[in-house]
């Protein structure tokens, strides 16, 4: 039987400007532009629409003839989820339409886990989703640049952190190198959907102590009382591109697979 996917909307951010790796969405993995293969898994995932929101014309250039939409946005967006925002004013989509951030340097983003994010929030009344994978080893459970999770048996995230989560008390008390059996440690995969209307809400939404201290941006939608659905994600999530090491890395990667 095919899997049930809702219909989706994929919102590309792509800011030209970056600290770590200047130019980032422009930056070819194997001949082609970052932002191209980011917006090619979108449409290899069967989004009803793909549209990359930027700040720079030489991302348009990019992307001419690839069977997106480009939306032309402001430089001075604090986040992505601000950028988004603007593209769903823009557009008009229906406050309902179910709108997936696809990071632009995601450029291996598996298409099963796009659709997965967008069936999360689908078959939920949450006004958000995110995916979520198991833990290997106790080196990834204590790396503050791994964000942790824990959800509800109802699936819905009970806290995000950088800290190891949840604290296997005795376990930890004799041993921190291995994992325990039978704990459910997570680690937060940055892949949203948002129901468009509540991208607007979102936006509007104060910065809260919890985002402050863990440096997590959906800690403040947690805050202000509103859930976040978390489902598994089908396939693994190769890591995002930040760095000019990270862009080698990817050149491995893709080399491997053929």
């Amino acid at each position: 039987m095919s899997e049930r996917v809702p219909p989706f909307i994929v919102a590309i951010p792509a800011r030209f400007g970056s600290t770590r790796l200047p130019g980032k969405p422009l930056r070819l993995i194997d001949g082609v532009p970052m932002v191209v293969r980011v917006a090619h898994r979108a449409l290899q995932a069967g989004a009803t629409d793909v549209v990359v929101a930027t700040d720079d014309e030489r991302i348009v250039q990019a992307l001419d003839g690839q069977g997106v939409r480009v939306c032309m946005t402001r430089a001075d967006h604090a986040s992505g989820s601000d950028r988004l925002a603007e593209v769903v004013a823009h557009y008009g989509w229906p406050d309902d339409a179910i709108v997936v951030n696809l990071q632009g340097d995601e450029p291996f983003a598996p298409a099963a886990g796009i659709r997965e994010v967008a069936r999360a929030l689908a078959e939920d009344d949450a006004p958000m989703a995110t995916l979520a994978t198991p833990i290997e080893s106790a080196h990834e459970l204590f790396d503050p640049n791994a964000v942790k999770l824990v959800r509800a048996a109802n699936g819905r995230a009970l806290y995000f952190s950088r800290s190891p989560l949840p604290w296997a008390r005795d376990a930890f008390a004799i041993d921190r190198d291995r994992l325990p059996a039978d704990v459910p440690f997570l680690r937060h995969i940055g892949i949203y959907a948002y129901r468009a209307g509540f991208l607007h809400r979102y936006t509007s939404l104060s910065r809260t102590p919890l985002e402050h201290a863990e440096s997590l941006e959906q800690l403040r939608v947690m805050e202000h009382g509103f859930p976040i659905a978390v489902r598994l994600t089908p396939e693994p999530f190769p890591p995002g591109i930040d760095t000019e090491a990270d862009l080698i890395r990817a050149e491995q990667w893709l080399a491997s697979q053929g």
